[in-house]
């Protein structure tokens, strides 16, 4: 029977390592929907609920069963998003000076970006600007420790296995995909994210894109979603550092205007585990333990 290092920092994130687990890691940032007391804010929380990926966390949830380590937020995306770099802080949603680094991305610009400005488009989050204070006991308590983290079961991995695979694992709204895309006729139910072949070993991108299509669901690579700042940060497929980014339609697995689980979820979550399954078997046949000198 498998056993599991269980480390839970309440409001923070929820970690299920296998003991003797394999060098493949899932990660799910924007599922958590423990919200803080100091969030404050303004919106409808109908609204608000619909800015996170809720139940992705439990779509992976046998991810440990297969050896793989399961890692996943449980503050809200909407308090502050550790999808994006800690520099990319909106200033027009602050009441004061940012007195640190900053580098504000045209997400930041459009209401998205480290701390939301905007729930959604012309929909204010909070009705008052914040202090640089309440934004950086964000960054300290919340963003900072779950990039910590996943750094360090990344690096313990790859000195381990000198290989290593994370997915990072979102969800999207079937409109935005279907809006958004190149081509809107041929709308994915996947979409799998690797910044252009710069942040996973594309053999393994495609192995995942193969398999995904093999259960007969349309895949697509890098459209529209490439992948942000944690697949970007900590990868490095030259020195055997995978992370790839998978995105599934939220339509597949719920109601998508009241935010429940539909009758379906039951049989993605099926095919999630096969894909789950997939992957490890693929970093098994791929990797293996490093010999001490």
């Amino acid at each position: 029977m498998t056993q599991f290092n269980k480390k839970t920092i309440t409001g923070i994130y929820s970690l299920t390592e296998p003991l003797d687990g394999i060098p493949l890691i899932f990660d799910s940032p924007h599922s958590g929907m423990v919200y803080p007391s100091d969030f404050d804010f303004a919106c409808d929380f109908a609204v608000l609920e619909k800015a996170e990926d809720k139940y992705v966390d439990d779509l992976y949830a046998a991810a440990p069963e297969h050896g793989a380590t399961l890692l996943c937020a449980e503050f809200p995306r909407s308090y502050i998003d550790v999808n994006r770099c800690e520099k990319d802080i909106d200033i027009d949603l602050l009441s004061d000076a940012w007195p640190h680094d900053l580098d504000p991305t045209p997400r930041s610009h459009a209401g998205i970006g480290l701390i939301r400005r905007l729930v959604k488009p012309g929909v204010p989050l909070y009705s008052r600007p914040l202090k640089s204070a309440e934004v950086y006991h964000r960054i300290e308590n919340c963003y900072r420790p779950y990039h910590a983290e996943l750094e360090n079961l990344i690096e313990n991995l790859h000195y381990k296995h000198g290989q290593v695979w994370h997915i990072n694992c979102h969800s999207m709204p079937t409109s935005e995909s279907n809006s958004f895309r190149a081509s809107p006729l041929k709308a994915a139910d996947f979409v799998l994210g690797d910044r252009d072949g710069t942040t996973c070993d594309k053999h393994f991108t495609h192995a995942v894109r193969d398999f995904i299509k093999g259960m007969g669901y349309k895949v697509s690579v890098n459209d529209p979603y490439k992948g942000v700042e944690l697949v970007r940060r900590y990868s490095n497929p030259a020195t055997g550092r995978n992370s790839l980014q998978v995105e599934v339609s939220r339509g597949l697995y719920m109601n998508e205007d009241t935010y429940k689980k539909s009758d379906n979820f039951l049989k993605l979550q099926v095919d999630i585990e096969k894909l789950i399954k997939f992957c490890a078997d693929y970093v098994q046949a791929q990797s293996l333990p490093m010999a001490a000198d």
